[in-house]
């Protein structure tokens, strides 16, 4: 047996070679990878018979090179208290090893067993304003109740210990989509009145930063706090939703160091965020506990894809440290909890999905899953192989693309991207406005949702940039180095703190560009309103003041605007100049005294302010201009409307660039860079040439 595991291990690393470990440990397996990992979910436990010598023959026919398996069963794990049961899994990852097929395992914290449910039942999640809580569905804990922790460190420790030493076996994703859950337990509560204690010191501080005076909502001592069950208080609110954030984050943590403790030096730590953007997940502060990230990606299909999904939770997950990622879930055929939106891809599609992923620097993609299951609540959430389990069109694309992969891989892994783009994402605006929206879908006083909210403009923003072909990071409230960027978009920053403001301020007058939204500067980091003229500490590098706004009751035009047809809607400040430059106006009997774009130099930068919500043409038209006045001209200037094209710099140091045509149609356009190799045909392009891509096909050039 050795000599046979030996073979394996060195069959894993002539794909996956940690050479980076030794330097930084605590990256361990990730930092230098040699080849894209490309596989699936699998659950052979969900078979309706058995089938796992066949199953593993398809994958290595196939090409795939990593599956993740593992973190869905709990009970098949521990079946009863303190009874740990290995051969059923032992059986699979020792068949994935002698394929050659890489294993990542989960730990299956994430749905407990009905045992653990039976002898606690107080691990399960209370919701706000104390609803009734059973057992019927995955994720339904309190990740922080003790109880719950001690079940799950026995199980990690085991699991970990026992495939420690499993040459097969080179990662573990900790739990599966964390999040809050919503969860107002005991042990949450006073955990957050310890976090407030901590914070704030005395009540006395506390009443004063979060003006509970009003309503006579004071808190005397710190055992009157209230629960955050009928909270009104913004503030409160705000806060609550920060210690969920840092309740995910400790459980992960958690997790990763406990997993860190037991494992083999050269597997790697990841967790899988349900995309991205969150109000109750610190991606950021989680990314800190990893060796790399990974992230879950679903997009539309057929007539709807066209990247804009992968590119927006992707660009966000790689900005979390700046380099590569995981795709650990992503469309295999179609998706969905039931069967009305059943869109299987377009011939192509497939395949062009998992280069996708690869252009925005993910180093693995793999599907969510092997094969379609034939019970339950995903029942039509199908995997690569169809419910009758046979080699079909999906598998013929992704063995054409594993097959693809094998050669040109090395090519393409480890992809570094430099963006001149920024957008600054700020969780707490996010949560505070949707508190006190800015829009309501419904009369007033209703509880409908909004119609555009703070991720409106966030997507807006990024969509727009990305059919420019214009690459974008994400940058956060922490971010200290905005000067690497030349333009940077701020939607509705309603929260911030003054230091974050004035960074910005001097991030402008040290030559920067920004492109600022309504409501940006309005609040403390409390979420109260400042007590200055609006925009508070903006205003001298916005260059005018305002004391009121409105909401608009029906979209409107502009006059006098350079940037050609178009309206605005949901929302209007009454912009007051004093040092800005108007560059349009709201063409409205009332309105219209206002302007609702304007343009501030500061410094040796500019300030651009919408003090009002862009239609999507009128959007793009702005960010085109300010793109330009940073010296970006559109890189898709001569493409075709369907053409995106992505760009990075690859291990060797040579550039790549990938063109997709997302269309049913074909189509051609001039290359306009150093002469290069298209990798997937072999051939030469030199600067100049017409490239011509068939429906739903990519090229993908090495400059030489």
């Amino acid at each position: 047996m050795v000599p046979m595991r030996l073979t394996v291990f060195l069959c894993c690393l002539s794909l996956f070679t940690p050479r980076g470990s030794a330097q930084n440990p605590a990256r361990a397996g990730v930092e230098s990878w040699s080849n894209v990992l490309y596989g699936a979910a699998y659950y052979h436990e969900y078979m309706p018979y058995e089938r796992l010598d066949k199953d593993v023959a398809l994958m290595r026919d196939a090409g795939i090179t990593v599956v993740r398996m593992g973190e869905s069963t709990w009970s098949l794990w521990e079946p009863r208290d303190g009874q740990f049961e290995y051969a059923w899994m032992d059986r699979v990852v020792d068949a994935m090893g002698k394929a050659g097929i890489k294993v990542i395992l989960g730990t299956p914290t994430y749905s407990v067993p009905t045992w653990l449910w039976h002898a606690h039942p107080e691990i399960l999640a209370r919701p706000l304003g104390g609803g009734e809580t059973s057992y019927g569905m995955r994720q339904n804990m309190d990740i922080g109740n003790p109880v719950y922790r001690i079940y799950s460190e026995r199980l990690i420790r085991n699991l970990v210990r026992h495939y420690r030493d499993n040459p097969a076996v080179i990662g573990w994703q900790i739990d599966n989509e964390t999040a809050s859950y919503g969860a107002s337990n005991p042990d949450a509560f006073s955990g957050f009145v310890n976090h407030l204690k901590e914070k704030f010191g005395t009540t006395e501080n506390l009443n004063k930063a979060w003006f509970l005076n009003y309503w006579g909502e004071d808190v005397n001592y710190w055992e009157d706090m209230p629960t955050r069950d009928n909270a009104t208080s913004t503030a409160y609110k705000l806060e609550w939703t920060r210690w969920q954030q840092m309740r995910v984050t400790d459980f992960l943590t958690w997790q990763a160091k406990l997993v860190r403790e037991s494992r083999r030096p050269d597997q790697f730590v990841t967790t899988d965020f349900a995309q991205t953007m969150h109000g109750d997940v610190n991606e950021n502060a989680i990314n800190a506990a990893l060796d790399i990230p990974g992230v879950n990606v679903y997009h539309g299909t057929q007539d709807h894809f066209d990247g804009e999904a992968q590119a927006g939770h992707e660009d966000f997950t790689r900005s979390l440290n700046g380099g590569n990622f995981l795709v650990t879930e992503t469309n295999a055929q179609t998706t969905d909890w039931d069967s009305a939106f059943q869109f299987p891809p377009y011939d192509g599609q497939l395949r062009q999905d998992v280069y996708t992923h690869l252009s925005n620097g993910a180093n693995m993609v793999e599907y969510w899953h092997w094969h379609s299951i034939h019970a339950g609540q995903e029942t039509y959430w199908k995997g690569v192989l169809s419910h009758d389990l046979e080699p079909n069109r999906a598998y013929a694309e992704v063995s054409r693309t594993a097959h693809e992969l094998q050669r040109i891989g090395p090519h393409l892994v480890n992809l570094k991207i430099h963006n001149d783009v920024a957008i600054l994402w700020s969780r707490d605006s996010m949560n505070a406005l949707s508190f006190m929206p800015f829009t309501r879908n419904g009369p007033q006083w209703s509880a409908a949702g909004p119609l555009v909210d703070y991720n409106s403009l966030i997507w807006q923003f990024h969509n727009l940039l990305y059919r420019m072909n214009v690459g974008v990071d994400f940058v956060f409230p922490e971010t200290d180095d905005l000067g690497r960027y030349k333009l940077l978009i701020v939607p509705a920053l309603y929260i911030a703190d003054d230091t974050l403001l004035q960074r910005i301020s001097d991030y402008v007058k040290n030559g920067g560009h920004v492109l600022m939204t309504f409501k940006s500067g309005f609040a403390n980091e409390n979420s109260a309103v400042r007590w200055v003229r609006a925009p508070g500490p903006l205003r001298e590098v916005a260059g005018f003041s305002y004391q009121e706004f409105s909401n608009l009751e029906h979209p409107l035009a502009l006059k006098g605007n350079p940037f050609g047809p178009g309206d605005v809607s949901y929302w209007a400040e009454f912009l007051s100049l004093e040092h800005a430059r108007p560059l349009a106006y709201y063409d409205h009997p009332f309105f219209g005294r206002w302007p609702a774009i304007t343009e501030n130099q500061f410094g040796s930068g500019t300030l651009t302010y919408e003090g009002t919500y862009l239609s999507d043409p009128l959007q793009q038209r702005v960010l085109d201009g300010l793109v330009r006045t940073v010296g970006l001209t559109s890189a898709g200037d001569e493409l075709p409307r369907s053409i995106r094209t992505r760009a990075g710099v690859n291990a060797t140091g040579k550039h790549i660039r990938y063109y997709f045509n997302y269309s049913s149609e074909p189509q051609e356009f001039p290359y306009r860079h150093a002469a290069g190799v298209d990798l997937l045909t072999e051939k030469p392009v030199a600067n100049a040439q017409q490239i011509q891509l068939a429906p739903w096909d990519l090229a993908i050039i090495e400059e030489q």
